[in-house]
């Protein structure tokens, strides 16, 4: 049983269910899927003339150079499957069984990255787009999504480090696609379009200042490009490894769309410790005016912004300095980007946690899959396009990976698993 895979595909039959391999025998539970939100992958969407099916996987698949720099986190692994070598092939044959529609990879070595992951994917059919961490970091995001499917309209490229800022001074990416259904070739009607945004927010559990700042940045370059001209949204994935657990401050501010962080520690934002470290608090406004994001996630707008093209290639929107909004000296942030998670955080019936990450030091999930749902749920507001989650790929509890020995392992090669969601856009 050591080492044996500990995932596996929970989906109904009639939404290209896929039959887990050979070798998966572990015996975990289909993953039962509670009232919506989200929605039931037991039960079946309603029969529809025009819907578009497809699904999103995230996975941080762990960069050699960050896995040797930090070997004392592994030293329960048999040195054998921490050679790339082993962990390459292991990684592709993962994704290659899964057969995602799009792909959001964390922690892709740059080297690797071009070249292997890009190769071997492209040979798949995939088309790849990917951003390196800035400064000298090895690693970075990809985007990767089947040609068959999807054409792209933009990629978009978000560096969270900003010279002369002293909160911002860290090398964290993110990249946010906006893709169009290949049976919507031809067609210029914008509601058609969908965006996909991937991220690794910083890992420093005491500084939550930092990535609720490197979030706000991330969420105004998505409000930018999900936005159409009619003032209705185009459906956001958002997928990570955002190293904050569920229900955190931060968590609840992706998910409910507002955080008051009035007596809130900076090392409580993130929900990694469960004991403060340190006395500071986070005081408003939480980054600073100059960098033309307002408390709402939004760019700051001038009357030539107005126009702006919204899908230029690799560009970060242009914005000014204006003077701070009353608004700023609120304890308050807030965003639009209707927001859910694909997972429900336990697992059933024992309430267990859902695990998304293990190593020496911890076990809890860090990574998620993030959409915007259908008007059919109460947190899809007027004006949004939604998405309808029809299944997702079951996650395991503590117990089982100590009884793999942890990762990585003989058949999982990376300290995180994979998440898989399948969804459904009506047009």
């Amino acid at each position: 049983m050591d080492g044996a895979p500990v995932s596996q595909l929970h989906s109904s039959p009639k939404d290209g269910s896929k039959t887990p391999p050979p070798w998966n025998i572990r015996k975990t539970s289909p993953q039962a899927v509670g009232p919506p939100p989200p929605c039931s992958a037991a039960l079946q969407p309603p029969v529809v003339s025009a819907a578009f099916d497809f699904s999103v996987m995230s996975y941080n698949i762990l960069s050699q150079e960050l896995l040797q720099d930090n070997d004392c986190l592994y030293t329960h692994c048999d040195p054998a499957v921490l050679l790339w070598d082993f962990r390459l092939p292991n990684l592709l044959a993962e994704i290659q069984h899964l057969d995602p529609d799009i792909l959001c990879l964390q922690e892709v070595q740059e080297d690797h990255y071009e070249d292997q992951i890009k190769p071997a994917l492209q040979r798949l059919g995939y088309q790849c787009e990917y951003k390196k961490r800035t400064g000298s970091k090895p690693d970075g995001c990809a985007i990767i999504f089947k040609s068959s499917r999807l054409s792209l309209l933009s990629s978009n490229p978000v560096e969270f480090f900003r010279p002369g800022d002293a909160l911002l001074d860290r090398d964290n990416v993110g990249l946010v696609l906006l893709l169009r259904p290949n049976w919507a070739l031809g067609q210029s009607d914008p509601s058609t379009f969908i965006c996909i945004a991937n991220t690794h927010l910083l890992y420093n559990p005491r500084r939550g200042d930092i990535k609720l700042a490197q979030l706000a940045i991330l969420l105004a370059e998505i409000s930018r490009l999900s936005r159409i001209p009619d003032g209705s949204t185009n459906p956001v994935v958002l997928c990570g490894d955002f190293n904050s657990t569920p229900w955190s401050p931060l968590y609840n501010f992706l998910t409910s769309g507002g955080l008051d962080y009035r007596g809130l520690q900076i090392s409580m934002v993130s929900g990694q410790e469960s004991v403060p470290r340190g006395q500071r608090f986070l005081t408003p406004p939480i980054w600073s005016d100059s960098l033309g994001i307002n408390q709402r996630c939004e760019y700051k707008k001038r009357a030539s912004d107005q126009s702006t093209c919204r899908t230029v290639e690799g560009a970060i929107s242009s914005v000014t300095n204006t003077p701070a909004a009353a608004a700023s000296n609120s304890a308050w942030i807030e965003h639009s980007v209707k927001l859910q998670s694909s997972y429900q955080h336990l697992l059933l019936p024992d309430g267990k946690p859902e695990i998304t990450t293990c190593h020496a030091r911890t076990a809890m999930t860090v990574d998620y899959i993030l959409f915007s749902p259908d008007s059919s749920s109460s947190l899809s507001g007027g004006g949004a396009r939604g998405l309808q989650l029809l299944s997702r790929l079951s996650l395991v509890g503590p117990s089982e990976l100590q009884e793999v020995n942890g990762l990585p392992n003989q058949h999982h090669s990376s300290d995180h698993l994979p998440l898989l969601a399948r969804f459904r856009l009506h047009h």
